[in-house]
């Protein structure tokens, strides 16, 4: 017992010496501010100074930056006992707008093992060139595309969003009026004559409340001008249309209709090529007013919905019909039908088919 408490008690000592006999991190700083940095200026780059306040050579193994565009270099040869050093990071801001938040992770013979110190700032973005900020040529006009994207929108009240438009032409050019809108959009450009070498905008107006629609919608419209090089396009306007909920406290979002599924999720297992599958997607509402549903829209052509024409009653329950036609088609498929409906707390709820064509 003896023996073993004596060894016990210098393999405690020994450890004690080895912990004592480690190099010890003393940084003047663990975290540096860039600031702002100009992208087109290049890479910047901090050196973190630190002194060695461990009582035995310190010696860095590895540093691991958190992100690629931060490079680290630092002393290949053990730093002694009271002697400095510096750490060197150097950050390359391309392609990286915005604010930065970056760690290197320095593995040493110190106690603990790991350190890190810090790197934060702001990556202003340089300008674009004209080809880069209207890369879509339609003639002597440019936009940034032709594909013009509203993004979120709801059915509350119209939306105007505008969209740059550059002459890169040597003479003047006039858009002429848009003709045979929709009438929940219209288009309007500012200014109408666009000088030689000038920006302007084209306005968009959309009312979704009389689009009368929900989800992921698009409409087109002809952009005419008198531009000798091209003088008509079709240019395709795009939106997500949700309902609008007013906002609530926690008592009236309970006074609401919820639409509560009792199956989001239906596997038809093997179907043949060319059949038709069908299936229902059972619901409640579980709320406390008429639950209606507004839109079911699917993400294939290939598949029909049903959805019920009327409200339905607190604690009444109403089915989704859905049919899946195989027609050519083939292998693992999965398609997504989402309900759009008046719960403000699933106002839009994905449901899922999968099955596997032409299999038995």
């Amino acid at each position: 017992m003896r023996r073993i408490a004596l060894f016990s008690f210098v393999f405690s000592l020994l450890a004690c010496q080895l912990f004592a006999q480690s190099g010890k991190f003393e940084f003047e700083e663990t975290t540096h501010d860039f600031g702002n940095i100009h992208e087109e200026n290049g890479k910047v780059s901090h050196e973190f100074k630190f002194t060695n306040k461990g009582s035995a050579p310190l010696l860095i193994t590895e540093i691991i930056p958190s992100c690629g565009c931060t490079t680290p270099t630092w002393p290949q040869e053990a730093v002694a006992p009271g002697q400095s050093a510096v750490i060197k990071a150097e950050f390359d801001p391309m392609g990286r707008p915005g604010e930065i938040h970056k760690t290197l992770t320095i593995k040493a013979n110190t106690e603990p093992a790991t350190s890190e110190v810090y790197l934060t700032g702001m990556v202003i973005p340089k300008p674009k060139t004209l080809a880069e900020e209207f890369p879509d040529s339609l003639g002597s006009i440019r936009l940034a595309s032709r594909y013009m994207n509203l993004g979120g929108i709801t059915n509350k009240e119209p939306v105007i969003k505008e969209f740059g438009v550059y002459n890169d032409g040597s003479s003047a050019v006039t858009f002429k009026p848009v003709q045979g809108l929709p009438k929940h959009m219209k288009v309007a450009f500012e200014p109408t004559t666009l000088q030689s070498k000038g920006k302007g905008v084209i306005k968009i107006i959309y009312d979704a409340k009389t689009k009368n629609d929900f989800g992921g919608v698009s409409d087109n419209f002809e952009l005419i001008s008198d531009d000798k090089i091209g003088t008509k396009t079709t240019i395709t306007v795009n939106a997500t249309i949700n309902e609008y909920f007013p906002p609530m406290d926690e008592a009236q979002i309970e006074q609401t209709p919820r639409l509560e599924f009792t199956k989001t999720v239906h596997d038809f297992g093997a179907v043949k090529s060319d059949k038709i599958v069908e299936t229902e997607f059972e619901f409640t509402n579980t709320g406390k007013q008429d639950l209606i549903i507004r839109k079911v829209k699917s993400n294939c052509s290939c598949i029909v919905t049903t959805p019920p024409k009327t409200a339905i009653k607190p604690g009444a329950k109403g089915k989704i019909k859905v049919a899946y036609n195989s027609a050519g088609r083939e292998g693992s498929e999965s398609k997504t039908v989402t309900v759009y409906s008046n719960d403000p707390r699933g106002a839009n709820q994905a449901l899922v088919i999968r099955m596997k064509v032409g299999q038995e």
